[in-house]
């Protein structure tokens, strides 16, 4: 697991295609608004039977995980201001979710990802839109495997 943090605030949480770990990995403290687990378990192994109780929450920011399924992604990560901070690179079988700030993206090949995020979307109020970093101005973390 990787972690972009830009002046104590976690800006995302990336999980690599081959994080692997028995049972259940939780990379989300409890007060963040989206949890994210990993899960692995042996055949035979049974999870009990369960529904989600209606419950008010507060959402104070939108969270967003991706999924990329394929393809080659560059995510910039910005603060909530727009300055950038620092890029980096999402292959086939990655995971990141998107906690904090700003972020844009670039498709380095053609990508197919799935996005899971609080919804519904409220329209132009939902976001501020920030300026892309220059080409000549990215610089890639150091973690990036690619």
């Amino acid at each position: 697991m990787h972690k972009i943090v830009h002046d104590d605030q976690v800006l995302a949480i990336i999980i690599p295609r081959d994080f692997d770990k028995p049972g259940v990995s939780f990379f989300t403290p409890d007060n963040y608004s989206q949890q994210l687990a990993y899960m692995r378990h042996p055949q035979g192994t049974a999870i009990r039977a369960h529904a989600h109780n209606e419950m008010k929450r507060e959402v104070l920011r939108t969270l967003e995980v991706l999924f990329i399924k394929r393809g080659l992604l560059r995510v910039d990560f910005y603060t909530t201001t727009g300055s950038y901070v620092e890029s980096y690179l999402l292959g086939s079988g990655d995971t990141i979710l998107l906690v904090a700030g700003g972020h844009g993206f670039q498709a380095l090949e053609e990508v197919e990802m799935f996005e899971v995020k609080q919804g519904p979307f409220t329209g132009p109020g939902d976001k501020t839109m920030l300026s892309s970093v220059e080409p000549g101005q990215i610089r890639l973390n150091p973690n990036c495997r690619r």
